[in-house]
C-alpha cells in the first residue's frame, strides 16, 4: 500500500509543478502582451493564443493536482492501509490549503485580464504585472515550508 502512496504523491507533485509552471507563466505573458502595445497585432494574437492554452492547460493540471491532493489527504478513508501525511494538528495543512486557494485565485484573475485584452480590455501596467507575477513564488515558498516543517 504504501507504493500505491507514493505514486500517488508522486503524480500529485508533478502536476503541481506544472500547474505552478502556469501560474508562473501566464503572468509573464501578461507583461509581454502589456508592452507589446498595439504596435504588433500579429506577436499580440500569437501571445493571446499562446495565454489561452496555457490557462486551459494550467486548469487540468490544477484539476489532477487537487484530485490526487484530496485523496492523499483522505485517501486512508478509502483504502484500508494507506498511509496519510495529516495528523493532529493539521494546521498547516489549513494554511496550506488557503495559499493554494489564494494561487488558483491569482491563476485566475490573470486569466481573466486574458480574456479582457482578447474583448480589446487594457491590461494593468508592464511594472504592476512584473509584482503580479511575483506574488506566487512567495506563496509558493511559503507552501513547501508548510508541507516540509508542519509547523502547527
Amino acid at each position: 500500500m504504501y507504493a500505491t502512496y507514493l505514486w500517488v504523491k508522486s503524480f500529485h507533485l508533478l502536476f503541481v509543478m506544472a500547474w505552478m509552471g502556469g501560474v508562473f507563466y501566464l503572468p509573464r505573458i501578461l507583461v509581454n502582451l502589456a508592452e507589446a502595445g498595439a504596435q504588433a497585432p500579429e506577436v499580440r494574437a500569437r501571445l493571446v493564443l499562446m495565454g489561452r492554452r496555457l490557462y486551459r492547460f494550467g486548469h487540468h493540471m490544477f484539476g489532477l493536482a487537487a484530485l490526487l491532493g484530496l485523496f492523499l489527504w483522505l485517501g486512508h478513508r478509502v483504502l484500508d492501509g494507506f498511509p496519510t501525511m495529516v495528523g493532529s494538528p493539521a494546521g498547516w495543512l489549513h494554511a496550506k490549503l488557503l495559499l493554494v486557494a489564494l494561487m488558483l485565485a491569482h491563476y485566475i484573475v490573470g486569466g481573466r485580464w486574458l480574456k479582457g485584452v482578447e474583448q480589446g480590455r487594457a491590461l494593468p501596467s508592464s511594472r504592476a504585472l512584473r509584482v503580479f507575477n511575483e506574488l506566487p513564488v512567495l506563496a509558493l515558498l511559503i507552501v513547501i515550508w508548510l508541507v516540509l516543517a508542519k509547523p502547527f
